[in-house]
C-alpha cells in the first residue's frame, strides 16, 4: 500500500521554497513512473493500438497517469503524454514502431521546414488539457499535478533525424553549416513549446518540467546556443505568464554545464542525470535551486543492497539541502515493481 502525506503539497512547497523546505524524508517522484513495467499499464495500453491514439485518449491517458499513483503515493504525478506531440501539432508525420520508438518524417530542408505551422496547435493538443483538467479534479490534494514538454534541440533532433538514439550527424550538420535555417527551426519550437505548456497550465498543471534527453549530444558552445539558450528563452516567457509555477529542467548529460543552467536559466529546478558528483552538486547547485535526481535506474533495476546503498549515498550528499528524489533517467522497462516499493519506503525513512 503506497505511504500517505498529508501535509500539503510536499513536492510543490520544495520546488517553491516554501515553508518546509529542506525536508526529510524529500518528496519522491520517478520519471516514466506510468510505464511498462506496471501489469496494470500493459493491460491499458493494449487498448489503443496507436501510441498517440492512446496520448490523445483522455479517459486512457487520465488513467495511465494515476495507475502508479495509486500504487505507489507519488508526491507528484507527471501527465501522460510525448515529448513528440508537438512536431505532430505543427503538422510533421510521426509514428511509433513497436519495438523502434517514434519515427518521423525527417526535416532536411528549408522546404520542410516551411512546411510546418503553428496555428491551431491548442486544438490539436486539446486532449492533452483535457487530460490535465480531469486530473486536477482527480488527484488528492498532496499530489501535485506535473506537466511537460521536450526541449527545443531535442526536439528539433528528432525532428531532422527522424527517429531517436543516433548519433544525430544531420541534426547537427544542420546546426553547425546551415544555423539560420536551425535556428528557425528552435525559435518556432520555442514559441509553440511556450505556448503548450502556458496552456498545460491553465487546464491544472502546478510544475512543469522541460526534456532535454540529448543535450549532452552538443560540444559546449553548441549546447548553450542550442540548449540552454532556448531553454532560457522558454523558462523567462513561462514565469513572465505566470510566475507561481516553478519550471525544472533536465539537460541530460550538461556536466558542467549544469551550472550555467543553474545560474541563467530561472528555472526553479535541475534534474540531474546519474554522472554528476553529488559533492560537487550540493555545492555548486543546491545554493541556487533545488534539485532533483539522480538514481541510476540500472541500479532501481537491479534492486538489492546495492539499491539501498545508493539511496542513503543520495540522501546523505543532497538531502540536507533543497531536493527532489527521482531517477536519473526514466524507469526501465523490466523494472520489478518490488524494487520500486524497496525503494519508496528507503527514501520515505529519510536520513534518518
Amino acid at each position: 500500500m503506497p505511504v500517505g502525506r498529508k501535509e500539503g503539497k510536499p513536492l510543490l512547497r520544495m520546488l517553491t521554497g516554501g515553508p518546509g523546505s529542506p525536508a526529510d524524508p524529500p518528496p519522491i517522484w520517478l520519471m516514466r513512473q506510468a510505464g511498462r513495467y506496471l501489469p496494470e499499464y500493459r493491460a491499458l495500453r493494449a487498448q489503443s493500438p496507436s501510441f498517440l491514439d492512446f496520448c490523445f485518449t483522455p479517459d486512457l491517458a487520465v488513467e495511465a497517469t494515476l495507475q502508479p499513483i495509486r500504487r505507489f503515493g507519488f508526491d507528484g504525478a507527471i501527465l501522460f503524454s510525448d515529448i513528440l506531440v508537438i512536431p505532430h501539432a505543427l503538422g510533421q508525420a510521426v509514428r511509433f514502431a513497436e519495438g523502434h520508438g517514434p519515427l518521423l518524417e525527417p526535416m532536411r530542408s528549408k522546404a520542410d521546414i516551411d512546411r510546418l505551422s503553428a496555428t491551431g496547435l491548442r486544438d490539436r493538443l486539446a486532449p492533452v488539457f483535457e487530460t490535465l483538467r480531469r486530473l486536477s479534479a482527480a488527484l488528492l490534494p498532496e499530489t501535485t499535478l506535473i506537466g511537460f514538454a521536450g526541449a527545443p534541440w531535442t526536439v528539433a533532433s528528432y525532428m531532422i533525424e527522424g527517429a531517436g538514439g543516433s548519433d544525430f550527424v544531420n541534426a547537427k550538420r544542420m546546426a553547425y553549416g546551415d544555423p539560420e535555417l536551425f535556428g528557425r527551426l528552435i525559435d518556432l519550437l520555442v514559441e509553440s513549446t511556450v505556448d503548450y505548456l502556458t496552456a498545460q497550465i491553465e487546464a491544472g498543471a502546478q510544475v512543469l518540467q522541460l526534456f532535454d534527453s540529448w543535450s549532452g549530444a552538443l560540444a559546449e558552445p553548441e549546447r548553450r546556443r542550442w540548449s540552454l539558450e532556448p531553454l532560457i528563452r522558454i523558462t523567462q516567457r513561462l514565469k513572465a505568464l505566470h510566475p507561481e509555477i516553478p519550471v525544472i529542467l533536465f539537460p541530460r548529460g550538461a556536466g558542467l554545464l549544469y551550472l550555467d543552467f543553474a545560474r541563467a536559466s530561472g528555472a526553479a529546478g535541475l534534474s540531474l542525470d546519474s554522472s554528476l558528483p553529488l559533492d560537487w552538486a550540493a555545492a555548486e547547485l543546491q545554493p541556487l535551486l533545488a534539485v532533483q535526481g539522480n538514481l541510476d535506474p540500472i541500479l532501481l533495476l537491479t534492486g538489492g543492497k546495492a539499491l539501498d546503498r545508493e539511496v542513503k549515498r543520495i540522501l546523505d550528499g543532497l538531502g540536507k539541502g533543497r531536493f527532489v528524489f527521482n531517477l536519473g533517467h526514466g524507469i526501465l522497462p523490466e523494472t520489478p515493481i518490488a524494487h520500486v516499493e524497496q525503494l519508496i519506503e528507503q527514501v520515505r525513512k529519510g536520513r534518518g
